[in-house]
């Protein structure tokens, strides 16, 4: 089946997956996920770059020929042998290599042999001390900016959508995304960079964007679902999933695509490096967001008004309906209305209706009148 034509079905109805229906084996998925990561983090913790630790860092303005990142790290371990090491090039043929803290003697030595490996003189090499302050100080400052970010979203959420329990589902689903992408660092055990933290921090922005649009979505099936008994809530919101799931699907492979490039050059030709720190934070934060934007985001609003007297009445009413029974507005049962079958649709319902009155014998009161002899 061509993609288009599936993503025509889905739109029209014609073909449906049980998202919403099946929500407790999503929920089920999440949360091993999640502890898996909680887990990571807690007896593993995060491998915090010397940004946040403290270093060493060297610097030559410019190299002779190709900067060699690879080059640079190996002259640093043919001083201080198997070590932590980063190099990445730096403005027109410069080059940066940073490592954990040295001593006098050791800073000596590794600018020595950086500057034999970039045939360069020793007094162009400049080495400094990177405390930690800096690190600490990007720290407290994105933490400040993702709980000042997600109690704006909240509160916009809640007033656009004008009900907090949608704001509710999209904060769990960002909580979701961050706490699993910040985890797998844990778990591998990369270097978590101040480029790794604005990756933590972008991949909000899209996890909130694909869930506004299936709100968005949610919000139009379901604005008129209490005046009719032909689909419930959940139903009217698995609906809105299914029409949205195939533009879900193209947003994320196209946000997807030039990340993994990006990440593929950074990884397999440039080495780690800042390229790596941020574009494996956004591949793995895109790829999480869209499962919580589809599979989890829409079926814990749904958890949340399902207990809801509206929600509840109107369900009733839509099974009542579906069993044949005429009902009230407060959704009790007040008489038979036809006999049909528990699978039988509205339109079988109403042509059963037509049937019925065109081949009942008319009455006394529905025979047709006699003109008066006056008037033929």
């Amino acid at each position: 089946m061509k993609f288009d034509r599936w993503g025509n079905r889905l739109y029209t109805g014609e073909k449906a997956y049980p998202i919403v229906q099946r929500r407790r084996t999503w929920y089920v998925v999440a949360a091993v996920v999640l502890l898996v990561a909680v887990g990571s983090l807690l007896v593993r913790g995060l491998n915090l770059g010397i940004d946040f630790t403290g270093g060493s860092q060297f610097q030559i303005a410019e190299v002779e020929g190709e900067v060699d990142t690879i080059a640079a790290a190996e002259a640093v371990e043919s001083v201080l042998g198997p070590t932590e090491v980063q190099a990445s090039g730096i403005g027109d043929g410069g080059i940066r290599v940073r490592t954990g803290q040295l001593t006098t003697e050791e800073t000596g030595q590794v600018a020595a042999a950086l500057a034999e490996q970039f045939g360069v003189g020793e007094d162009e090499v400049t080495s400094d001390f990177v405390g930690a302050t800096w690190g600490q100080e990007v720290s407290q400052r994105a933490l400040q900016g993702l709980v000042i970010f997600l109690v704006l979203v909240g509160l916009v959420i809640a007033v656009y959508f004008r009900t907090w329990k949608m704001a509710v589902a999209a904060l769990v689903a960002l909580v979701h995304d961050i706490v699993i992408t910040v985890g797998l660092y844990a778990l591998i055990g990369l270097e978590v960079t101040p480029s790794t933290v604005i990756g933590f921090l972008t991949i909000l922005g899209y996890s909130l964007y694909d869930t506004v649009v299936v709100f968005d979505k949610v919000r139009e099936n379901t604005e008129d679902v209490f005046e009719q008994n032909d689909s419930t809530y959940a139903e009217e919101a698995n609906r809105a999933v299914n029409q949205t799931l195939v533009r879900s699907i193209n947003t994320s492979v196209v946000a997807l695509l030039p990340v993994a490039a990006i990440l593929f050059i950074g990884a397999l030709l440039l080495g780690a490096g800042t390229l790596l720190d941020l574009s494996l934070a956004l591949f793995i934060g895109i790829a999480v967001g869209t499962y919580s934007s589809v599979f989890l985001a829409t079926p814990l609003l749904v958890h949340l008004r399902e207990r809801e007297k509206a929600v509840v009445d109107q369900a009733r009413r839509v099974e009542e309906r579906r069993a044949g029974r005429e009902v009230s507005a407060s959704g009790t049962a007040v008489g038979p209305l036809v006999t049909v079958g528990a699978d039988d649709d509205y339109d079988d319902v109403r042509d059963i209706d037509r049937l019925s009155l065109r081949d009942r014998p008319l009455g006394q009161r529905e025979q047709p009148r006699r003109a008066p002899r006056s008037r033929r």
